[in-house]
């Protein structure tokens, strides 16, 4: 019903703006919830953070031992990343985190974000409330107080840039594209902890023309504003991928 439509969308995006959330949002199984979004998080954060790094095998009782709980709720952790191919299953074998992205594989999850994040951001900012604007500042200074070149840069941004597009898509009151755009930035990141694509800087600036539009609630503004930032992030990504690929002498 709609009315329960909302109020869902009303308490992710709530979720989002107490202290920028989690980045997780598992589905709820069953069976012990609280352990199988543990497991999740755990998992999730070790994989953008290349503490498992593309293609290394995930061992689920090392993981079940190191968080406590048992095997079950890291299976069903996994069965959940796999939906959002953030890992891979062999039979008989087990779970792998999945490969590095190519190079056209980031082009193509690129145009999946050029339809669908303008189209969040003018949704959102068609849903502004003072709270949401007070968060949405919060996250600007946070991106603006990180500076190029520090040791943290890339972590600090990287979750200030999360934290932002989640924030966007559960605004846009649209729970199958947010649950989407999840999985997407998960895969950027990976991609981006591996070439260190992220310039704080010049994303930060992308950022405030978006936010800027988005507390002025103007949807035009949002959408332009957003789709002017993927385009030079894209660029950000093809630059690095053809350093890697330049020939050495």
């Amino acid at each position: 019903m709609p009315k329960t439509k909302t109020s869902k969308n009303s308490d992710a995006a709530s979720a989002l703006e107490d202290g920028f959330a989690p980045r997780a949002r598992a589905a709820r199984p069953s069976a012990s919830p609280t352990m199988v979004k543990q497991a999740y998080d755990h998992l999730l954060t070790a994989l953008m953070t290349l503490q498992i790094a593309p293609g290394d095998r995930i061992a689920i009782d090392q993981v079940a031992r190191r968080l406590d709980i048992s095997q079950t709720p890291v299976r069903e952790a996994l069965s959940q990343l796999e939906a959002k191919k953030l890992v891979v299953k062999t039979p008989n074998v087990g779970y792998r985190a999945s490969p590095q992205m190519t190079r056209e594989e980031v082009r193509d999850l690129y145009a999946l974000r050029q339809l669908i994040e303008p189209y969040t951001a003018a949704r959102a900012a068609a849903a502004m409330s003072p709270r949401s604007i007070a968060t949405l500042k919060s996250i600007d200074r946070a991106m603006s107080s990180i500076v190029d070149g520090d040791p943290d840069a890339f972590s600090n941004f990287a979750a200030a840039d999360d934290q932002l597009h989640q924030l966007i898509a559960a605004l846009s009151g649209n729970r199958l594209v947010a649950d989407m755009l999840e999985g997407l930035h998960a895969h950027m990141h990976i991609f981006r902890a591996l070439y260190r694509t992220n310039a704080p800087s010049e994303a930060a600036a992308e950022h405030r023309v978006v936010i800027d539009a988005l507390v002025a609630g103007d949807p035009d503004g949002a959408e332009n504003a957003m789709r002017i930032h993927l385009e030079r992030s894209l660029q950000r990504m093809d630059e690095a991928l053809a350093g890697e690929e330049a020939p050495t002498t």
